[in-house]
């Protein structure tokens, strides 16, 4: 038995995004002790030729892996691609939507051992409070706004609305603010929700919290378009370069690893 993991993320044009998670993935890497002599590949869903996700199922089994962990990079299972990637590993579809990556090939390895994404981690909550904090000047007098990616699709919008609901309550609960809201770009929630919020309460600042793993094309241009001649606080920091993404890999990791071991040790 050899074990490999295949961490896998969306993959973008910007140079800096892929770096960025490139880095949090070697990171996590060095500092796991039990990952001594166990690969560990990053690799994109599209976009980066040469990284993607067949890429790294071969250059992991070149490597001999028999027993491949495959951890999703995204923020939420709400995502319709962490579906379209199950799916390719021969999962079954969690909804109607039939994704369209086909099937991977996968020649050597034994067996697939499918990870789940971030969605809510105590740990990620304090990373997205740190970055608002330069934002806040008195938290009882202020609103937070988290904005993610979101979904259209049945099942996939459900359960992006449910972990958005849970971690903006629970950066309430943590920061001490006023009251928390969320919205979604797709379906184009963002600007409907922050003129809510402006009317219902008018005496509360709104501090707008990008739900995103690094910045790019939505933070920097996407929210602020959609949020043009509102007035909120905004300073479009995402969840890289925080040492917080790296360490939720190190957990996911070590606990499979852990896992791992003890199904063999006992049967």
């Amino acid at each position: 038995m050899k074990p490999g993991i295949l961490v896998i993320s969306h993959g973008s044009r910007e140079a800096e995004w892929v770096r960025l998670v490139d880095e949090a993935v070697a990171a996590a890497a060095v500092s796991l002790p039990s990952l001594q002599g166990v690969p560990v590949y990053s690799s994109f869903l599209e976009i980066v030729e040469g990284r993607l996700i067949q890429d790294g199922i071969d250059a992991l089994e070149a490597q001999g892996v028999t027993e491949l962990f495959v951890l999703p990079l995204f923020v939420s299972s709400g995502s319709t691609h962490v579906d379209e990637i199950g799916q390719a590993f021969g999962l079954p579809p969690i909804s109607d939507l039939e994704g369209d990556l086909g099937t991977f090939r996968v020649e050597r390895t034994t067996s697939i051992h499918m990870g789940q994404p971030i969605d809510e981690d105590e740990e990620i909550i304090e990373l997205l409070l740190s970055n608002i904090r330069p934002l806040s000047t008195a938290a009882d007098r202020e609103t937070l706004l988290l904005i993610g990616h979101g979904s259209k699709e049945p099942v996939f919008h459900e359960r992006w609305q449910h972990g958005l609901n849970r971690l903006a309550e629970r950066m309430r609960e943590l920061g001490g603010f006023a009251h928390a809201a969320t919205a979604m770009l797709l379906p184009d929630q963002a600007a409907a929700r922050m003129r809510e919020l402006q009317q219902n309460r008018p005496d509360e600042a709104v501090i707008v919290v990008p739900l995103f793993l690094s910045k790019g094309y939505f933070t920097n241009t996407v929210i602020p378009k959609r949020l043009s001649g509102l007035d909120y606080r905004y300073n479009g920091e995402a969840m890289l370069p925080h040492p917080a993404v790296a360490r939720w890999l190190e957990r996911r990791i070590s606990t499979w690893l852990e896992q791992l071991e003890a199904t063999e040790r006992y049967s």
